[in-house]
């Protein structure tokens, strides 16, 4: 049986290699995991003796198939927490990430199943991730980019906001920027601003690096005329 840190290791790498790293460095590992390099390596020793990780030298590791499968369950387990704890209990989405990552690796199958029945198996989480399905496939990727990407005149809808920062959540949720809102951006300034306004007829000036936090796509109606439905 694995425990959570291994488990949060094979998660991170996860992640790390979705987003295009690959193999993920130990330094890398290290740093996202919080620990020192060689703390990480030997760690990483554990997971490569029990064939969840395979390593090259000198370049880093990437995940086996059973490596990614536990990762995916971790991550499944994860995001239904998430959208548990704020669909259901109310918590805001600005702290339930630490929440779901203290519970993710602590509840039964059965609770999963229960879990994801309850909520009527959601296809995203309260940030916008995709939820991993009980097969635990690999999670499709679909073209996003981030909003500071795009120039001014341009409409586009919020698909995922980043999680690791409760205080821009708490601002995004506060000015109605969540996943599915629908934005024009109106000016894009020489110092990184980015003005958008929303559907309410707001306008709300975003720092580059907020605005980087913020995933997007296409408005739904353009998408579904380009045969692109899923968020």
């Amino acid at each position: 049986m694995l425990s959570a840190k291994m488990e949060d290791y094979l998660k991170a790498i996860y992640r790390l290699e979705r987003e295009g790293e690959a193999p993920v460095a130990t330094s890398t590992i290290a740093e996202t995991v919080g620990v020192t390099p060689p703390t990480a390596t030997s760690m990483i020793e554990k997971l490569t003796d029990q064939e969840f990780l395979e390593r090259e030298k000198y370049k880093g590791v990437t995940l086996t198939p059973e490596g990614e499968t536990i990762a995916l369950e971790v991550i499944r387990h994860h995001r239904l927490l998430e959208t548990f704890l704020t669909e259901e209990l109310g918590y805001d989405w600005a702290t339930v990430h630490e929440e779901a990552e203290i519970l993710e690796h602590h509840i039964s199958e059965e609770f999963e199943q229960r879990l994801a029945e309850a909520l009527d198996d959601p296809d995203v989480d309260p940030h916008g991730d995709p939820i991993p399905n009980d097969a635990l496939e690999p999670i499709e990727d679909v073209p996003v980019s981030v909003l500071s990407d795009y120039d001014e005149g341009v409409q586009v809808e919020v698909a995922r906001v980043r999680d690791r920062e409760p205080d821009e959540l708490t601002y995004l949720d506060g000015v109605g920027i969540t996943p599915g809102t629908v934005l024009s951006i109106t000016e894009v300034a020489p110092i990184g601003m980015v003005t958008v306004s929303l559907d309410s007829g707001d306008s709300v000036s975003l720092p580059e690096g907020v605005a980087d936090a913020i995933q997007v796509h296409p408005p739904e109606s353009d998408r579904a005329e380009n045969g692109v439905t899923k968020a």
